[in-house]
């Protein structure tokens, strides 16, 4: 059961990343800002988490992850260090991320041939 309540919520996320697309006129990366920033919004209402508590992957694994992520590290940094901890938070939780999308986009360039 855990794996549909995954793959329903999951879907949910990108049907409605789709309906956006479809019908306002929004690029693929207004649509990617958008859901970062509604992670981060329902994290700092505490709904993110109970919402993973619930979809697991199927919440964890969109892009709206990633919003919750760097919200939640700098929310837990913070109270720790103050101010200098809202950016030690959001490199903590996200630093894997950031890095592989780097690496492997160096790797990608260097191995086709981009186009500018």
């Amino acid at each position: 059961m855990e794996y549909l309540i995954a793959f329903v919520v999951g879907g949910l996320i990108c049907l409605i990343g789709q309906l956006l697309l479809d019908f306002f006129p929004i690029t693929p990366a207004h649509l990617t800002s958008g859901f970062v920033v509604a992670g981060a919004c329902l994290d700092g209402f505490g709904l993110y988490d109970k919402l993973i508590q619930f979809a697991g992957a199927g919440a964890t694994v969109p892009i709206t992850s990633f919003g919750h992520s760097l919200l939640h590290g700098a929310m837990a940094e913070a109270e720790d260090h103050g101010f200098i901890g809202i950016a030690m938070g959001i490199f903590q939780l996200t630093s894997a991320g950031i890095s592989s999308a780097i690496l492997f986009g160096f790797i990608v360039a260097v191995l086709f041939k981009p186009k500018g």
